[in-house]
């Protein structure tokens, strides 16, 4: 439940600086920060996976 709450933080950030920087008139920049908001989630994601799959692994001693 934790992740799900960073996640959805992260979104939140994101989503008003893109906002911010829209009316700014700093599209590019705006894009970008919220490429790295979905490549930060994406990391936080990856990594939770690769620990499932590590347990799975360890549960049945699979080498």
């Amino acid at each position: 439940m934790e992740l799900v709450f960073k996640i959805a933080g992260i979104g939140i950030i994101t989503a008003v600086l893109h906002s911010i920087l829209k009316q700014f008139g700093k599209e590019e920049l705006a894009h970008l920060t919220t490429l790295a908001g979905v490549a930060v989630c994406l990391l936080m994601v990856i990594q939770l996976l690769a620990n499932l799959f590590e347990m799975v692994r360890t549960i049945f001693q699979l080498h």
